[in-house]
């Protein structure tokens, strides 16, 4: 068993900045990727960013140049700088982790989210 727990949601004006952190405990022999999505209300699911064990990164075109994914491989946690927030950064935004169990068998979990909120 995997767990996330996310900290770092709120509220924030526009132009402000949050820090998300994501961290994975459990039964973990490596993490392949973790990752950040939001869910809008009435709107699917998205990517917002990932993070791949060699480091690369991936954002969708909508937060390129004001988030920064990273991540402490050695405490198993991710991080996500939000700058620059606008209203339609709004959202549920869940932790996403993928890698592969001291069992042998692959995981791909998910946090429980935490709220943010871009408003004036």
């Amino acid at each position: 068993q995997v767990q996330l727990v996310e900290s770092g949601g709120g509220l924030v004006q526009p132009g402000g900045s949050l820090r998300l952190s994501c961290a994975a405990s459990g039964s973990i022999f490596s993490i392949n990727t973790m990752g950040w999505y939001r869910q809008a209300p009435g709107n699917q699911r998205e990517l917002v960013a990932v993070i791949i064990s060699d480091g690369s990164t991936n954002y969708a075109d909508s937060v390129k140049g004001r988030f920064t994914i990273s991540r402490d491989s050695a405490r198993n946690t991710v991080y996500l700088q939000m700058n620059s927030l606008k209203p339609e950064d709004t959202g549920v935004y869940y932790c996403n982790a993928h890698g592969l169990g001291y069992l042998g068998t692959d995981f791909d979990t998910w946090g429980q989210g935490t709220q943010v909120t871009v408003s004036s």
